[in-house]
């Protein structure tokens, strides 16, 4: 063994071990998941006291696990991991053995819902997937399984299983081909091979580094989401100074949150960063693309910005607002989301409050200067 071959060695043990502990972690997430739908379903059969709670159950439910801590037990998620072991009951046939122990002691396992159960608790198909349940488990992340479970046909949902499996493919491909409409252009094409070989062509592959950067997971593990989040070291660098710079600027900007967490339609955003402002007593979300602007960037500000306005604004507050900021080789640009305000005194009181378009701009262009220069540290 030369040195060369030793660094070699160490570096494909590093990869390896890695894969493995990710593997291991989704793994975990996907049986905890599964084993919530379980206990869920076996409640709704044989639970003493279900009748007491009826359409009820589910909202009663998540109140309970939130003072208890239990994250990601919304009503909506109940339901679907309740949707997750009908699908999928062939999990418990490979059941990792340090699992098992969390099985019911008491189960009929039965796939009928009885008479005194919610009316909600019925699911239009509860057909099983055709996949083994180890396939399920290795090669299919939580978040994989989120997307497959929206599919109300059986047919398709399986399509997309196996060609997901087959694939090797990214969470956001998975996505990508269901919104092109793939099973239904498979449908009607009269070479399906050649087909999925083009697809597959161009498909985003899944790896390892996807499972650990998954929402869920960081959530599951108890990570903040900077500890993962964003995407770039630049951006990264950048939305630290832009940070300290707002505060710095003494115009009341108090810190609340960074990477802040939305659940909007079953699907989970970040805002990069959170502020409130104790002059205009407001919320002032902030947005960093490091990227050229496009209209999806504005549409995406005034969603955040739309969503705080209806569920974050208290008494006594006043709309909140979104800052934009684009950057491109040479310059920066930014936007002011002022989503649902009409009272233009309001608008103008916010735009003598923060900081001017001409002010962050030429922050943003000293500051990616700087960490150009520097190799960003």
């Amino acid at each position: 063994m030369n040195f060369d071959a030793l660094a070699n060695a160490i570096a494909d043990i590093h990869r390896r071990t890695q894969t493995t502990a990710l593997r291991a972690v989704n793994v975990a997430l996907t049986c905890r998941n599964w084993l919530i739908g379980l206990y869920i379903h076996e409640y709704e059969l044989n639970g003493q006291d279900r009748a007491e709670y009826g359409a009820e159950l589910f909202t009663s439910l998540a109140n309970r696990l939130g003072t208890l801590g239990v994250p990601n037990c919304n009503r909506s998620r109940l339901y679907r991991y309740r949707d997750f072991y009908r699908f999928y009951p062939q999990i418990r046939d490979v059941l990792p053995g340090p699992y098992t122990s969390l099985l019911p002691s008491v189960s009929t396992l039965s796939s009928e819902i009885v008479a005194t159960a919610s009316p909600q608790s019925a699911i239009k198909a509860a057909t099983p997937s055709p996949l083994s349940g180890s396939f399920v488990l290795e090669r299919l992340s939580y978040s994989h399984i989120e997307l497959l479970l929206e599919i109300e046909d059986p047919l398709k949902r399986a399509f997309y299983e196996v060609e997901c499996v087959k694939g090797n493919w990214s969470v956001r491909e998975l996505k990508r081909q269901i919104g092109s409409l793939y099973f239904e252009r498979s449908g009607f094409s009269r070479n399906k091979a050649k087909l999925s070989e083009m697809a597959n062509a161009v498909a985003v592959q899944s790896e390892p580094k996807h499972v650990i950067r998954d929402p869920y997971v960081f959530e599951f593990l108890g990570l903040r989401p900077q500890e993962v989040l964003p995407e770039s070291e630049l951006e990264a660098a950048l939305i630290e100074r832009l940070q300290n710079f707002l505060l710095e600027l003494g115009h009341g900007f108090c810190f609340e949150g960074r990477q802040k967490r939305l659940l909007i339609g079953g699907e989970t955003f970040f805002v990069d960063l959170v502020f409130y402002h104790r002059v205009l007593k407001c919320h002032v979300l902030v947005e960093l693309k490091v990227d050229q602007f496009r209209h999806e960037h504005l549409g995406q500000i005034n969603t955040y910005v739309s969503y705080y306005r209806t569920h974050e604004m208290t008494e006594g507050d006043q709309p909140p607002i979104g800052i934009l900021l684009c950057t491109g080789k040479n310059h920066a640009l930014v936007e002011y989301a002022l989503a649902g305000m009409d009272n233009r005194l309001f608008v103008s009181k916010y735009q003598l409050e923060l900081p001017k378009p001409e002010e962050l701009q030429r922050y943003i262009e000293e500051q990616l200067r700087l960490l150009e220069r520097r190799g960003m540290e």
